[in-house]
């Protein structure tokens, strides 16, 4: 059984680094002349995966936008997550999960287990709760090949207050995170299965990432207001490890298949050439 590390490396070899989202919100399904209900999530859902999941490394669904449409919703959910592994794509579920012992579990065994329906290659989580927390989802997601991106350093404005506060042994909680999943990450190649979250908007902030050694989620682009150009500032000697994803700038280019294929192109091509 191969490793998320290894799999993802593999795709971002061949497809390129490119992650995009799946966000269905109502402003943007109205944008796309869709009724803000189940019949419009299903056709943006299955036009975004017949766009892009045969050509970009990561899809990225949220699920918070299929689950506001209640089961029916989630049945989409299911169907899109199958489509896009089936067409080639890497899913990275966003669902921001946090909790402890056997809720921790049973969410990893909701997203990450083969028996489950909801099953996807990697989940997002919350370490807010100690990273010892996240342990069941880390178990889970070792035995069948999965991975997790852990929240390090958002681009929301409230992030700081809790991020970059200073831990008793002087560093910030921020950066105890990223020492926690660097450890873990220690050893494997070519690349951890255990990643960070880290906004592409926030500049650089001094945090050392040098050790990481797994994927490094860079959200943010386009349209909430970074540019590829600024990966360098944030992750300076760690681009190598980098995601970019884009959600808005890419899907704002549909509902025509074409478009969002092309908007996709021009982000990894501005990727490609500020990672090198």
């Amino acid at each position: 059984m191969e490793t998320f590390g290894k799999r993802l490396a593999e795709a971002m070899d061949k497809r390129g680094r490119l992650c995009v989202g799946i966000d269905p919100h109502a402003a943007l399904l109205a944008r796309w002349g869709l009724t803000d209900d189940v019949a419009g999530l299903e056709r943006f859902a299955r036009t975004v995966v017949e766009a892009l999941a045969d050509r970009v490394a990561v899809l990225k669904p949220q699920s918070a936008f299929f689950e506001r449409f209640g089961s029916r919703g989630i049945q989409i959910l299911e169907s899109t997550i199958r489509q896009s592994r089936e067409a080639g794509a890497l899913v990275l579920l966003d669902v921001k999960r946090g909790d402890i012992g056997s809720t921790m579990a049973a969410y990893a065994d909701a997203y990450l287990d083969p028996a489950s329906p909801l099953r996807a290659d990697a989940i997002t989580v919350s370490p807010y709760l100690g990273v010892g927390s996240l342990q069941p989802a880390f178990d889970v997601a070792a035995r069948h090949g999965g991975g997790v991106f852990v929240l390090a350093l958002t681009s929301n404005p409230e992030g700081p207050s809790v991020q970059h506060a200073v831990a008793t042994d002087k560093k910030t909680v921020a950066q105890n995170v990223i020492d926690e999943i660097s450890l873990l990450n220690k050893g494997f190649e070519p690349l951890g299965s255990l990643g960070l979250v880290i906004g592409a908007t926030i500049g650089e902030t001094g945090h050392d990432l040098s050790r990481v050694n797994g994927p490094l989620l860079a959200p943010g682009l386009g349209a909430q207001g970074a540019t590829a150009s600024d990966l360098r500032s944030v992750f300076g000697e760690s681009l190598r490890n980098v995601l970019p994803s884009y959600s808005r700038e890419v899907l704002t280019a549909g509902p025509s298949v074409a478009g969002l294929r092309d908007a996709a192109d021009r982000a990894a091509d501005e990727c490609r050439a500020a990672l090198g």
